[in-house]
């Protein structure tokens, strides 16, 4: 059994359609119904809500504030950001940068907050998240 789970990009924004597709709703029904505690990081909100901000998704932008607000919420902390700022110069060192070096890489962030949760990701990244912290492909 998974115990806590991170949403990713992928996931989240699938849930936070406002008519999720029959896969992701089975697939999020079925996790939580075993118990695990599945947890909306900030930066994926972030990520997620800039586009529909963009694209004037009221309805998407309502349920992803509804999951923020009925999950577990992982807010950004100076501890992740130290933790990601760690994880983004190793993977450099070791040739396995996920972005470029002038940005962001949100990936190293959430893999962050997975890490300070002590929970593993639902992504469609496995190949990039992987290198950081316990990640699976949802989809699978």
């Amino acid at each position: 059994m998974i115990e806590r789970v991170v949403l990713d990009t992928g996931p989240l924004g699938r849930l936070a359609h406002p008519r999720p597709a029959a896969g992701i709703q089975a697939w999020f029904t079925d996790l939580a119904a075993a118990g695990t505690i599945i947890a909306v990081p900030e930066v994926a909100d972030y990520e997620i809500r800039r586009n529909l901000i963009l694209h004037g998704l009221d309805a998407s932008i309502a349920e992803l504030d509804r999951l923020k607000f009925t999950l577990t919420y992982l807010p950004i902390t100076t501890a992740v950001m130290r933790r990601a700022a760690g994880l983004w110069a190793d993977a450099r060192r070791r040739g396995r940068a996920t972005a470029p070096d002038h940005a962001l890489d949100c990936d190293v962030i959430l893999a962050a907050q997975a890490l300070e949760f002590d929970a593993m990701v639902a992504t469609e990244n496995v190949r990039h998240l992987s290198q950081f912290v316990n990640a699976f492909d949802w989809t699978r």
